[in-house]
């Protein structure tokens, strides 16, 4: 199989699945969505734990030490959040949901139709494509070690896609763009580093990426509605923390 083919699979996935979720959305109450985006939040909060996780992981301590992963973690995440704060990430996330509400949607030209439409796509883009899934399945993509990390997340986010649309509608199915330059660019990357980046990098990413995840669980449930768009630029953030951390630790030795 050709490289980028779990980008090719996830995308037809949530269009399915997105689009499925819109036929037999109108058959489910308002409660029913509610139930529905509330369970898809739980299970999201365990993805995000078990990503997290990997803050402890004995790999990442071994290069950096037993406290750094903490520190590196809230430094990602705190610095992320600054630049993402500054170049408006969020905001302009919800702009180019906006400009997609009006040329693909011809049903929802009301302002409750464009939030719920922005929302959906800003929702499902976060949960598609901020996932430990996504990071690490695509680089094994672009590394040519095979695409069944993808395989399996595109069927998650198939059944992800359906639930989501019955509660959002056309915003879920346009999502896919998303997935596919978000993924199609890890790829990508994958394909220029080769086997060059190390496990602890990719862990610290891991780790930040389930936080992130977090922050959208709350969101899914009413909690609390973090900015987590703003939040993105961390998963760039880790990496070169990471390298920091070894260097000084390197100097200092």
């Amino acid at each position: 199989m050709f490289i980028g083919v779990g980008t090719v699979a996830n995308v037809a996935t949530v269009v399915i699945g997105g689009s499925a979720g819109m036929l037999v959305g109108h058959l489910l109450g308002e409660h029913t969505r509610r139930i529905i985006t509330d369970a898809l939040g739980l299970v999201t909060l365990i993805i995000a734990g078990q990503a997290t996780i990997a803050v402890f992981d004995p790999v990442l301590a071994d290069y950096v030490g037993s406290s750094a992963p903490m520190l590196i973690l809230l430094g990602a995440l705190v610095i992320g959040g600054i630049l993402g704060s500054w170049w408006r990430i969020e905001h302009r996330l919800e702009s180019f949901g906006g400009w997609l509400q009006a040329r693909l949607s011809n049903r929802e030209r009301t302002d409750g139709g464009k939030e719920r439409f922005i929302e959906g796509y800003i929702t499902a883009s976060l949960v598609f494509c901020v996932g430990p899934l996504t990071v690490l399945g695509s680089l094994q993509d672009g590394l040519g070690q095979g695409a069944d990390q993808l395989f399996l997340k595109s069927a998650l986010d198939g059944f992800a896609a359906l639930a989501f649309a019955a509660s959002f509608g056309l915003g879920v199915v346009a999502s896919a763009v998303s997935v596919a330059l978000i993924q199609g660019a890890l790829t990508a990357v994958g394909v220029v580093l080769g086997s060059y980046l190390p496990e602890p990098y990719l862990l610290a990413i891991t780790a930040t990426g389930g936080l992130i995840l977090v922050g959208v669980a709350l969101r899914l449930m009413d909690i609390r509605r973090i900015a987590v768009g703003d939040l993105l630029p961390g998963l760039a953030v880790a990496p070169l923390l990471m390298g920091v951390v070894i260097m000084g630790q390197s100097v200092l030795a």
